[in-house]
């Protein structure tokens, strides 16, 4: 998402990670990563819990790409790492 944020901000969608580490942590993260986005933190794990993200036993979580609307629907959901195609393709469903 890093190296495709261009065709993100073309569309008009704002990119966020959301991961349970800490504020600073995410901080040290954004910078050695250089990441144009920024990084929530959910500790508690609720976010991921909502979205489907945690992995069965509930502490880990799995890497997943939601995509909401201004709405607050959902207009795309999957595991893993899909392709920028793939999510901004949801926008024109």
């Amino acid at each position: 998402m890093r190296d495709e944020i261009d065709q993100f901000q073309a569309r008009a969608v704002q990119p966020f990670g959301v991961n349970p580490a800490g504020v600073a942590s995410h901080a040290k993260y954004v910078a050695k990563l250089r990441f144009p986005f920024p990084l929530l933190s959910d500790p508690d794990r609720t976010v991921a819990d909502a979205f489907g993200a945690l992995k069965p036993a509930g502490r880990n979580i799995r890497r997943s790409v939601v995509l909401i609307g201004r709405d607050g629907r959902v207009l795309f959901a999957e595991r893993g790492s899909p392709s920028t195609g793939r999510i901004l393709a949801a926008l024109v469903e």
